[in-house]
């Protein structure tokens, strides 16, 4: 199972990542002022994780795919890895709405 982990960034700001079942990170938090603000950004990917519109999909200038998701008022709540293809961004993408809706949250501070 998946799990959000929050740390604190050396600028004080929080930040959160989502990682899959292995360990590895699927999905990665802007900086957030309060531990709240953070904490509401992940109730936010827990809830728009579900619908596939909220994720972009997009292609970085050296070619290589990678995904925002974003919430109802199109603000980007995370963005992924850049991925070596197409195919590993959906797979990517699927990870995310998996382990986003149950999983437990940690922190490092």
């Amino acid at each position: 199972m998946g799990s959000f982990l929050i740390t604190k960034r050396t600028n004080g700001e929080f930040q959160f990542v989502l990682k899959a079942g292995n360990g590895q990170v699927i999905l990665a938090s802007e900086g957030y002022t309060t531990r709240a603000a953070c904490e509401n950004g992940i109730e936010s990917v827990r809830k728009n994780s579900q619908d596939d519109a909220r994720f972009d999909r997009l292609e970085s200038k050296n070619g290589k795919p990678y995904f925002n998701l974003k919430a109802t008022n199109g603000q980007i709540i995370g963005n992924s890895e850049m991925y070596e293809s197409e195919a590993a961004r959906e797979n990517g993408i699927e990870s995310v709405k998996k382990n986003a809706p149950d999983a437990a949250v940690k922190e490092e501070l």
